[in-house]
């Protein structure tokens, strides 16, 4: 199975990497080092339906000036857009029932 990391094309082929700690850098040590930060930070942002769970994405165009506003307005309220869009959607779905 091919590895999915590898060394850059700017290290040649027979030269030799060592990190800080005088540990040879190789295929297996990317490998390792990439499965150590995924192990450590997870994979993605936590989902908002449950633990394991994918949560759905709905996409929408929108003109380029409601973008704007929506942008201002998420930093405004200190806000990612995109929580800043799904608050403003519960909203006004709790409005509308």
């Amino acid at each position: 199975m091919p590895r999915k990391y590898k060394l850059g094309p700017d290290v040649k082929p027979e030269e030799k990497i060592y990190d800080s700690k005088g540990n040879l850098v190789d295929e297996n040590y990317i490998e390792s080092a990439v499965e150590d930060v995924h192990r450590q930070l997870g994979r993605g942002r936590p989902s908002l339906t449950a633990p394991g769970k994918t949560s759905p994405e709905i996409k929408a165009r929108v003109p380029a000036e409601l973008k704007d506003r929506l942008q201002q307005a998420a930093k405004e309220h200190g806000q990612p857009l995109s929580v800043f869009i799904r608050e403003a959607l519960e909203r006004h779905l709790d409005e509308a029932s």
